[in-house]
């Protein structure tokens, strides 16, 4: 079993490295950070020009139908830029819900628009961060309307459409999934200041605002685990884009950097570090791999993938965006050097689909569940 990428979509990832390159520098995500703008608009225009957005959609709705491989390279290239753009929650979780769960009528009305980027889409689920479970959401759905509290909601503030889980019922599998305009009467939402202001996240409460379902009834939690499985994949290489890109600049800095007549990667102490950033790179690396297979595939495998992907992702993330800091010394904690951008992007995407915790929970539940 060969989980190379082919030449193809190494071409494609470097024309989307030059493309983010000259488009996202970290000026531009120092100026979404500082405030002003929620994300980059100038760039999620030029990401929907080239069709990113529609990756893995059918060209009956709007699409380019490159596939779910392509999508992970280009992914992971968006980790490395950090681009500042509300492109995982449109694409991985709005947009994958309506293709794994909307009906042919949703398709072809909200599709094309999310494809285009003249719509952006998210994914209301949690109530508080952290873990995630049926018994966790109390927004409930009654005669077409919904009402409770989302938080935190990636892009809360600049999406128009959210796919929003609410009880339908008492039971534990009343639980369903709906749409709703995020513009519409009875919702209003608040941003919540987290660590990495150039990726938003919100508050939503709904009060009477009409909701459309979305898939079979009491099938949500089904859904819902199927979707946050699918995203988990794509998250993951994001992550693992950032921690490559931490790795090099902590890398490229260590040859630069001279203390004592000598570049400091000469000295024990620093190379121990870059061997274990190399390390905890490459074993999430191979996990996303795995996962970026199950998941183009659509194999069995995919939620024991899912769960490894992300864990191993995190893991790396954090640890290569915390150690680039300490290779780059006293500076590597100064707002003009440029570890901490990555070190911030790394804590909003550890819980921008549930904690680490939660998904190595997870991890061992489903590994437990196969064995036996």
């Amino acid at each position: 079993m060969n989980f190379e990428f082919s030449d193809d979509q190494n071409m494609l990832r470097d024309q989307a490295r030059r493309f983010l390159d000259s488009k996202s520098p970290s000026s531009e995500v120092r100026r979404i950070l500082d405030g002003g703008e929620a994300y980059h608009a100038d760039l999620w225009k030029a990401v929907a020009e080239m069709g990113w957005l529609g990756t893995a959609v059918p060209e009956s709705y709007g699409g380019i139908e490159a596939g779910y491989l392509e999508l992970c390279v280009i992914a992971e290239e968006l980790g490395r830029s950090l681009a500042p753009i509300p492109f995982s929650s449109s694409v991985y979780l709005c947009t994958e819900a309506l293709l794994r769960a909307g009906s042919e009528e949703q398709k072809q009305r909200l599709l094309p628009g999310l494809a285009s980027g003249e719509r952006i889409g998210t994914l209301a689920v949690w109530e508080r961060a952290g873990g995630l479970s049926p018994a966790a959401v109390t927004a409930r759905t009654e005669n077409g309307r919904i009402s409770g509290r989302k938080r935190p909601v990636p892009d809360a503030t600049v999406a128009d459409l959210a796919v929003v889980a609410a009880r339908t019922g008492d039971g534990e599998r009343d639980l369903g999934l709906f749409l709703v305009e995020l513009g519409g009467d009875g919702v209003s939402r608040r941003e919540l200041k987290s660590v990495d202001a150039s990726r938003s996240l919100g508050e939503v409460t709904f009060d009477g605002a009409a909701a459309e379902p979305l898939g079979e009834p009491r099938q949500g939690w089904q859904l819902l685990e199927s979707i946050l499985d699918r995203a988990a994949v794509l998250v993951a290489f994001e992550q693992l884009g950032g921690a490559q890109a931490s790795l090099d600049m902590a890398r490229d800095y260590a040859l630069e950097r001279y203390a004592f007549g000598r570049p400091i990667g000469s000295f024990q102490a620093i190379k121990h570090r870059l061997a274990d950033m190399f390390a905890a790179t490459e074993l999430a690396r191979s996990n996303c791999y795995f996962g970026a297979w199950a998941l183009s595939s659509d194999a069995p495998e995919l939620p024991v993938a899912a769960a490894t992907a992300r864990v191993g992702a995190c893991d790396a993330f954090h640890q290569c965006a915390r150690e680039n800091i300490q290779v780059h010394g006293g500076m590597g904690f100064t707002w003009e050097a440029d570890p901490h951008l990555y070190y911030r992007r790394s804590k909003l995407l550890d819980l921008v689909l549930g904690s680490p915790l939660h998904w190595k929970d997870l991890l061992v539940s489903r590994l437990e569940a196969r064995a036996a």
